[in-house]
């Protein structure tokens, strides 16, 4: 007797799709809100040549420290979920991020900013992230298309920035930063109902007893060169995909199409990323994904130099959105396809956790350097010789890597045959 579909793995799915499009969707557009905030609050400060200007560090700061947190928590909340579950982890965090984005709308200084976007929706983000929802999804979906159905969560992440990101946009000009804050805030509550459906659909595959314990996966994982590997190359991906979400609006205000053009940008960068991380998903199910990652890094890096060295106007920016959104995270169901085929798929939150982690600090990184390169030089011609370079570097990280799995799953396996 076949399941009810509430209690397949499909609608698990369909429910960790609903958590990161509305996760997601919030986190992209913290870039709609540097500008508007900074003038909101009047920061200010002196370039390099003693004039008084804009300062964009304040909220690049807050917004670097987020995805740092959110980066060096995911770990340990991964192994706080691989140790007593996920469902529970998934509520609270999904509260604290909203509670982050209300109190982001009653900030009126750095020092609440930080604390706001910083801490409370960096802590809160990191337990609602992609590195929770693969992991649970991992578990449930069929071995031979587990590369697709991840690949299918992170498509609900873009979904959400297609769809957020304009929304938060259009928001902000109508209604003011502060209304949208806690717009945004409203939607993050979704997660709390849509994890309780997850515990109802996934129940039998979450209590399954374990064969190997959590400290024995991660000295396994440690051990293991690839890995490390993997962990340095995703640094690339965060390094290059945050610049680009918070600070190309900043860049396109000081062009000829304006600011606003980034939120048309962004939503096309998530349009295209639904397609371009599907065929990832197909493509990785069936050629080895560490050459599919060591090309699509190469290629993200030939679209910036393109894009840099081409008169800004609002074809360029649309050719590049898309050209670029069709790569955006399609690294994502690649890395954690590589680190669930490797090591198996039941510690993928602590394990992809440590790689995600890497992923932030690359993040924090452009993140906080972008404002600071803007601020002192007027320009962001430092950070996109930056990115340019890292994308390169990336592609010769994967090439070494061995994805074949290790001694233990293809002992499991030949036991169970």
């Amino acid at each position: 007797m076949s399941k009810a579909f509430w209690r397949s793995p499909y609608f698990v799915l369909i429910s960790a799709v609903g958590i990161i499009l509305f996760a997601y969707g919030g986190r992209q557009s913290l870039g709609m809100f540097l500008r508007p905030v900074t003038e909101s609050l009047n920061f200010m400060t002196t370039d390099a040549n003693g004039v008084l200007v804009r300062d964009f560090e304040p909220m690049s700061f807050a917004t670097a420290i987020q995805v740092l947190i959110y980066g060096c928590a995911a770990p340990f909340v991964g192994a706080i979920a691989d140790r007593w579950g996920p469902i529970k982890v998934l509520v609270i965090s999904g509260l604290i991020y909203a509670f982050g984005l209300f109190m982001m709308s009653q900030s009126t200084t750095q020092a609440g900013l930080v604390i706001s976007i910083g801490f409370l929706m960096g802590i809160g983000s990191s337990g609602i992230a992609l590195p929770m929802l693969l992991s649970i999804v991992g578990r449930v979906a069929p071995e031979e298309r587990r590369t697709f159905w991840l690949a299918v969560v992170v498509s609900g992440g873009t979904a959400g920035q297609m769809l957020i990101v304009p929304f938060s946009n259009y928001m902000i000009g109508k209604e003011g930063w502060v209304f949208t804050c806690i717009v945004l805030a409203v939607m993050a509550l979704m997660v709390a109902p849509l994890s309780m459906c997850i515990r109802h659909a996934a129940s039998a595959t979450l209590n399954k007893k374990d064969t190997q314990s959590l400290g024995d996966a991660i000295k396994e994982a440690g051990g293991h060169r690839g890995f490390w590997l993997l962990v340095m190359g995703f640094y690339v991906c965060g390094f290059q995909v945050q610049f680009i979400n918070n600070h190309l609006e900043n860049y396109l205000d000081g062009t000829i199409v304006g600011g606003a053009m980034a939120a048309t940008a962004i939503a096309l960068i998530g349009l295209f990323n639904m397609f371009g991380t599907q065929t990832a998903g197909v493509i990785g199910d069936k050629m080895r994904k560490k050459y599919i990652l060591a090309h699509l890094y190469m290629a993200r890096s030939v679209i910036f130099l393109i894009f840099f060295i081409v008169p800004v106007s609002k074809v360029s920016v649309i050719i590049f959105a898309c050209s670029v959104g069709f790569l955006w995270l399609a690294t994502v169901p690649l890395t954690s396809g590589i680190v669930a085929q490797v090591f198996g798929p039941r510690y993928l939150a602590t394990l992809y956790g440590v790689v995600f982690l890497s992923h932030q600090l690359g993040s924090f990184t452009s993140v906080w350097l972008g404002g600071i390169i803007r601020t002192q030089t007027g320009s962001y011609d430092y950070a996109w010789y930056m990115i340019i370079v890292a994308g390169f570097v990336a592609a010769l990280l994967h090439w070494p890597i061995d994805d074949k799995p290790v001694a233990r799953l293809q002992a499991e396996k030949e036991a169970a045959t």
